[in-house]
């Protein structure tokens, strides 16, 4: 792991946090340990909030409605993965036997960027909150200042994360079909807390899921 800790700059105290982060809990469970990633991640989660909220409230004079939006799409699943991935993160995961080999693209994508997390957690605990911020905006910061790469396209994603926050989830419901079979159409209603913040129409239900979570987005994120 020396690899890694150079190229983010730091001098490890404990390195038996950073095992722990790249620990998938099929790994700890098959080996006997005691801890994975998950608690790690659960402050990772929160130091990442933190710093990027810091970061574009110094940096940017946008109301906090934008802040939230560009916050969220920096921080989000696709984000955290695409981080992970850019730096080499993945290489130090370490899986049960037969669990890497797992056919389903959105659950390794999910653990990727958990593991990202995680490993700030593993900072955040190790060497303090000023040097895991600097990691962490060590790392993002090009992304935002050169954004090459949109993060902000998957608004289902985005507006569950959003909810789950609140301890909630979106329904989406089906209120109209129209149109012929070969050229369908679908009206989707997207509820929180059984109230419609969004409405969205397509070709495909898949579609018009979408369009009604990026207006739900929109509408609570500002």
């Amino acid at each position: 792991m020396d690899e890694l800790f150079e190229k983010l700059n730091i001098e490890p105290r404990n390195k038996d946090l950073y095992k722990i982060a790249f620990s998938h809990s099929s790994y700890a469970n098959e080996h006997k340990r005691k801890s994975d990633y998950e608690r790690l991640e659960f402050l990772g989660d929160a130091l990442l909030e933190l710093a990027m909220s810091d970061y574009l409230y110094r940096n940017y004079k946008e109301d906090e409605g934008q802040m939230t939006k560009v916050r969220a799409s920096y921080v989000c699943e696709k984000a955290l993965y695409r981080y992970s991935e850019d730096f080499g993160f993945t290489k130090y995961i370490k899986y049960g036997n037969g669990e890497s080999q797992k056919d389903d693209e959105s659950y390794h994508v999910a653990i990727i960027a958990d593991i990202f997390e995680s490993l700030m957690g593993a900072i955040y605990l190790d060497l303090g909150y000023e040097v895991a911020k600097r990691v962490v905006l060590d790392i993002i910061v090009p992304y935002v200042e050169n954004p090459q790469v949109s993060f902000f396209s998957d608004y289902k994603s985005q507006l569950q994360e959003y909810t789950q926050a609140e301890h909630t989830l979106p329904e989406y419901v089906v209120v109209e079909e129209s149109g012929p079979p070969h050229d369908p159409k679908f009206t989707v209603e997207v509820r929180v807390d059984g109230i419609v913040y969004g409405k969205g129409v397509g070709s495909s239900k898949k579609d018009a899921e979408q369009k009604a979570a990026e207006e739900a987005f929109n509408k609570l994120a500002s």
